[in-house]
C-alpha cells in the first residue's frame, strides 16, 4: 500500500466518521475499502443515519414453509430438510412450485405502513434468491412471478418487487434490492448436463468459458433491469458470496465449511457496478463477504459483533427462527428485538430485521403486533437511535449502552434494566451545566459527580415513563 492510498483512506475514514487511528485495523484485519465516489459516500452517510431497516425473504419457498432455497442444494446441511424425498424428485417438486405460488392477498402498502410505524427507515427485498425465481417481470427468464406458468401473472400487482419498492418509496424509505449472484435454476450456472454436488456452479469455467460468460451476461442483464425499471434504488444487496474471484478467497471463506470450487466464479463486478451506478448514481453496493471496493458496508448475519467495528456495518437477523415463512413460527419478543437494536446501534451499526410474508402474500398478525410494539418504543426513544454514532466506550456493564450525536454534544444512556433510584456511571464525562432528561418524561434530573464517576437521581415512579428499555439524554452546555 503506497502513501497516496493510505492518505486517501485516512481522508475517507474521517468523512465516514471512523477514527483514523483505526486505519491499521481496517487495512490489516478488516480489509474495508471506503468508497471513493462522493455520491456513494453521501448515500452511505445517509444510510448510517437510518439505523433500522426491514428485510423480506419471499419467494417459492414460502409455499413449503422451508428455509429459502437451501433444500435444492446437495450439501449435507441440517437446514436442508426434504422430508425424506429423493433429491431429484424434490428438485422437480420445488421448481414446479411456480404453478402453485399464487399470493392473491398481496398488498405491500400495509407492510410499508407497519414498517414505517415501527421506526424502520429502509427496506431490502429479495428480488431473487439462490433458487433463481425472479420476483419481478424480468425479460431474461420465464422462471419469474409473471411467467407463463405462474397463476399470479394476471394479478394487478404481479410485478411484485416494483410494487414493494413503490409502496415503501412513497413512505420515504431508502430502497434496497437483494439479488443472489448464484442461480440454481439457470442452465449456465447449474447445467443439466452434470450433477449438482454443492452450491457452486457445476462445471469447470476454464473448460467452458463461453457457458460462464453467458451466465455473467444473464446476471448483468437482470441487474440492469433492476436498475432501470424499479425507480430509484439506493442499495444493491448481493448474496451468494461463493460467487467471487479466486483472488478474494481467504481463510474466512475457507472457514465456512463448504467445498470451494477449483475453478473461477468471477461474475465481473467492475462491469456490473459501473453499469448499475451509471443508472443509479450514488448506489451502495454490498457484495456480501467479498471484501473490497464493492462491499460498501459489511453484513454480519444472525449475530451482533462483540464490540464496535471500524467500518460501516449492518446486522441482518430474523424475526422468527427462519428467513422464509415458517408454518410454526416462534417470534422473538419485542423486548428482545429492542435490546438487540440498542446493542447494534451502540456499536455503530444498523439493524436489518427480516419479516417473512406468507404464501398468501400477507404478514402474520403477530408480526404486525411485534412491529407496532417496537414502534411505540421508538416513538419515545428514537432520538437516541437515529443519526447517532459510536460512543467510546459503547457500554458499561451488561445493561447500559451509549450512543452519541454526530457533533458529540449529546450522549444517550440506554438502560436495558431499571437501575433503581441511583444510576451510577463511570464511562461518561459530564460538564457542569449539562441537562439530563429521561426520554418520555421530559423533566431535568438531578445529578452529581465525584471521584467515582457521576450519579443520576431517578425518583420513584420514573420507571413507568417507559417500557422494555429506557434512554437518558445528556446534553452539554453550548
Amino acid at each position: 500500500m503506497n502513501l497516496r492510498t493510505i492518505s486517501l483512506q485516512v481522508a475517507l475514514l474521517v468523512v465516514l466518521g471512523i477514527a483514523p487511528g483505526s486505519l491499521n485495523l481496517v487495512a490489516q484485519e478488516h480489509p474495508y475499502v471506503p468508497p471513493s465516489d462522493p455520491q456513494v459516500r453521501e448515500t452511505l452517510e445517509e444510510w448510517r443515519d437510518l439505523k433500522f431497516g426491514l428485510l423480506m425473504h419471499w419467494g417459492l419457498y414460502a409455499q413449503l414453509g422451508i428455509v429459502e432455497s437451501w433444500a435444492l442444494c446437495s450439501e449435507d446441511q441440517p437446514f436442508q430438510d426434504r422430508g425424506g424425498m429423493p433429491y431429484t424428485a424434490f428438485k422437480e417438486v420445488y421448481f414446479g412450485l411456480i404453478r402453485e405460488f399464487n399470493p392473491r392477498q398481496f398488498d405491500p402498502v400495509p407492510w410499508a405502513e407497519a414498517a414505517r410505524d415501527a421506526g424502520m427507515r429502509y427496506v431490502v427485498f429479495t428480488t431473487k434468491h439462490h433458487d433463481g425465481f425472479s420476483m419481478w417481470d424480468t425479460g431474461q427468464t420465464d422462471f419469474r412471478i409473471t411467467g407463463p406458468d405462474s397463476p399470479f401473472r394476471d394479478h394487478s400487482k404481479a410485478n411484485v418487487a416494483k410494487e414493494v419498492f413503490e409502496a415503501f418509496r412513497t413512505r420515504d424509505f431508502m430502497i434496497g434490492a437483494y439479488f443472489s449472484k448464484a442461480d440454481w435454476h439457470h442452465p449456465d450456472y447449474w447445467s443439466p448436463l452434470w450433477s449438482t454436488p454443492n452450491r457452486n456452479n457445476n462445471y469447470d469455467t476454464r473448460k467452458y468459458p463461453e457457458k460462464w460468460q453467458s451466465f455473467r451476461d444473464f446476471t448483468y442483464n437482470q441487474v440492469e433491469e433492476l436498475m432501470t425499471t424499479m425507480g430509484r434504488v439506493d442499495i444493491l444487496w448481493l448474496d451468494g458470496g461463493w460467487v467471487r474471484p479466486d483472488s478474494t478467497i481467504n481463510d474466512e471463506v475457507r472457514s465456512w465449511g463448504f467445498d470451494i470450487a477449483p475453478w473461477e466464479q468471477d461474475i465481473d463486478m467492475p462491469r456490473i457496478a459501473s453499469m448499475a451506478r451509471a443508472h443509479q448514481p450514488g448506489l451502495l453496493i454490498v457484495d456480501r463477504t467479498v471484501h473490497g471496493e464493492f462491499e460498501n458496508y459489511r453484513t454480519p448475519e444472525q449475530h451482533v459483533p462483540p464490540g464496535g467495528l471500524p467500518y460501516p456495518w449492518e446486522t441482518n437477523m430474523t424475526l422468527t427462527q427462519s428467513w422464509g415463512h415458517n408454518f410454526n413460527p416462534t417470534y422473538k419478543s419485542p423486548e428482545r428485538l429492542i435490546h438487540t437494536l440498542i446493542d447494534v446501534v451502540s456499536k455503530g451499526g444498523n439493524y436489518l430485521l427480516n419479516v417473512a410474508p406468507t404464501p398468501e402474500g400477507t404478514f402474520e398478525e403477530e408480526a404486525y403486533e411485534t412491529l407496532a410494539e417496537i414502534g411505540r418504543w421508538i416513538n419515545v426513544n428514537g432520538e437516541g437511535i437515529y443519526g447517532t454514532r459510536l460512543h467510546e466506550p459503547f457500554s458499561e456493564g451488561e445493561t447500559v449502552r451509549f450512543t452519541r450525536s454526530k457533533d458529540g454534544r449529546t450522549v444517550y444512556v440506554f438502560l436495558l434494566e431499571w437501575p433503581g433510584e441511583d444510576l451510577h456511571l463511570r464511562s461518561v464525562q459530564v460538564q457542569e451545566g449539562s441537562d439530563i432528561v429521561l426520554l418520555g418524561h421530559g423533566q431535568s434530573l438531578e445529578w452529581s459527580s465525584g471521584a467515582d464517576g457521576f450519579h443520576i437521581q431517578l425518583p420513584p415512579g420514573l420507571e413507568e415513563a417507559g417500557a422494555h428499555a429506557w434512554a437518558i439524554r445528556i446534553t452539554a452546555p453550548e
